[in-house]
């Protein structure tokens, strides 16, 4: 349960601290005091969205701190798997909102994002307001609302349910997208082959078109070459010339020997000019190579420039480039394998999605069963609290209808009816009843779901609006029933639901400054009746005190409620 809630420069709460206890807390004030800010507060530390709107306008920043007390190991894992700490059964949560919209989590000492503290609040608070009245009004949020009354039976069977349906689809789909690319994907099948055929014919080699255009280039200019090379040769090593290369190096290196002995340094040029020989004789021998090699190629330029357009062609048609060629090539057989396995694929989930359809429709009708169940009992039950409401010939129906299609809910539609009066037609609630009385069998439907709630915290923010009198006291009486098994906060306008109150918080508005404050003050003795006098009457009054008094003395449970 919660023990506290620090709120700083929220709305018109400059600061204030919510002491609670286990039990029934109400929580009164005036009108624009900051009720709902206790609301909206609790709201910030499950998750919900906030922007710079709810810091105070002088502040940087609104802070908001909630303390609990954790018995639950589920609860304690999932701040642990978050990085923060449960200790000895307490955990600090905190939220802050800059006046720039940007948010900071921390959750038991640790960091975290803000989508953490929805999951966290799922096992820690429902709150229920005047907003869940207005969603009961769409099928989406009745059939929620019954699934949340069905309980553990239900969501189980859901679950299951709801892999089967997201494998289903996820089949159908694909089933579908193969069955509309059957024929395109024979035809790439077929075009693929032949493009195999095609380049298996020619056996074409990387790098081979460069090589050939190369080959056609040395051909085209083989006389060119050939005189160039006979020329280079001869300029280098000639049998019948004293002054070719290599003999002219020679002549140079003996006439440096005849005078060696009269010069050490002279050793190293004729070491330089011996090297210089071997070099211009290498030379000269793979020039006279070179030459022989033009002579004896033997390629035909037109068969060389027939295979490069050959290449060349495969390249405009499955490249553009050769490599491309080759590529597609070198990863035919797989793709071929792929397109072929198209028909086999088709038939495997035919038969999957076949099967799937089969357990849905098992499923569902688990889903349904468990759902009419749950409409039976709800009926029942939201009819006793609205006969305790001062609607005492009024009926609530759950009506559960099964369609054909399958969605991520199963297949059923729910509508909420109201018979006010015996013998009439049920007809949707929200069409039938007075605004009074909607508030009523609305507050009937949270009451008893509610009460289904696995969650150690309830809070309703005056969801008994549009209601007075007997139904008043009623409705205190039924949530300080509800708060003998959970922690109950309930913001409330209405003296006859604050009389039933362990713990009465009242929102103070102050209004000397320059701008409105409120604070929050716990109510006892002569504080309590005086709150609850203004409630009564608008005053303070003997005999709105006296009133009060009464009242107070007269909150109690029904015998045996408590045990």
């Amino acid at each position: 349960m919660i023990d506290e809630i620090s709120i700083r420069d929220l709305g018109v709460i400059k600061s204030a601290v919510l002491r609670l206890t286990p039990g029934f807390t109400a929580v009164t004030g005036e009108t624009g005091a900051g009720k709902t800010m206790v609301v909206s507060a609790l709201g910030l530390l499950l998750g919900e969205r906030a922007d710079s709107g709810v810091v105070r306008h002088d502040a940087e920043r609104a802070q908001v701190d909630g303390r609990w007390r954790i018995d639950s190991p589920e609860v304690t894992t999932v701040v642990e798997e978050l990085g923060g700490v449960v200790e000895d059964g307490e955990l600090i949560v905190s939220r802050s909102v800059s006046n720039e919209g940007r948010s900071r989590v921390v959750i038991g000492g640790a960091s975290a994002p803000v989508g953490a503290l929805s999951g966290l609040g799922e096992h820690l608070v429902a709150i229920h307001g005047q907003s869940d009245q207005l969603r009961l009004r769409s099928q989406a949020a009745q059939r929620d609302a019954i699934d949340r009354f069905a309980g553990e039976s239900l969501r189980a069977a859901l679950r299951e349910y709801r892999e089967v349906f997201r494998r289903w689809t996820d089949s159908v789909a694909r089933l579908e997208q193969l069955t509309r690319e059957v024929e395109a994907r024979r035809r790439e099948a077929d075009e693929l082959r032949a493009a195999v055929v095609e380049i298996d014919a020619v056996q074409p080699v990387a790098g081979e078109d460069e090589r050939l255009k190369s080959v056609i280039e040395r051909l085209a200019n083989g006389d060119d070459l050939r005189r160039a090379a006979q020329e280079a040769h001869e300029s280098l090593s000639a049998e019948d010339s004293e002054f070719d290369a290599v003999s002219l190096v020679e002549n140079a290196r003996k006439a440096l020997e005849r005078v060696a002995g009269h010069d050490a340094t002279v050793e190293t040029l004729i070491t330089q000019l011996s090297e210089a020989s071997i070099i211009v004789r290498d030379a000269a021998q793979s020039v006279a190579l070179y030459a022989n090699g033009l002579d004896v190629e033997g390629e035909d330029i037109e068969t060389v420039q027939d295979r490069l357009a050959t290449i060349n062609a495969l390249a405009r048609k499955y490249g553009p480039t050769l490599d491309d060629v080759l590529e597609m090539w070198s990863t035919a057989s797989d793709r071929l394998f792929e397109l072929d396995r198209t028909s086999d694929e088709i038939g495997e989930l035919t038969v999957a999605v076949d099967a799937d359809r089969a357990e849905l429709e098992r499923l569902a009708d688990r889903v349904t069963a468990a759902r009419v169940d749950a409409a039976a009992r709800l009926s029942t039950e939201v009819t006793e609290e609205l006969h305790h409401l001062a609607m005492p010939t009024a009926e609530f129906v759950v009506a559960v209808a099964t369609g054909e299609e399958f969605h991520v809910h199963g297949r059923d539609s729910v509508d909420m009816l109201l018979r006010p009066h015996p013998g009439g037609e049920p007809r949707p609630v929200t069409k039938t009843a007075s605004g009074g009385e909607l508030s009523r069998v609305m507050l009937a439907i949270e009451v008893v779901i509610a009460g289904t709630d696995t969650v150690p915290t309830l809070v309703f923010d005056e969801i008994d609006a549009g209601v007075g009198g007997a139904s008043a006291i009623e409705i205190g009486r039924r949530l300080a029933m509800l708060a003998e098994s959970a922690q109950v906060i309930v913001v409330t306008h209405l003296p006859q639901v604050a009389a039933f109150a362990s713990n009465h918080l009242r929102i103070i508005k102050d209004t000397s400054g320059e701008v409105t404050e409120s604070t929050i003050t716990a109510l006892s003795g002569e504080e309590r009746i005086a709150e609850m006098a203004r409630l009564l009457s608008g005053t303070d009054s003997e005999n709105a005190r006296a009133h009060a008094r009464e009242m107070l003395e007269s909150a109690t449970l029904p015998r045996g409620a408590r045990g």
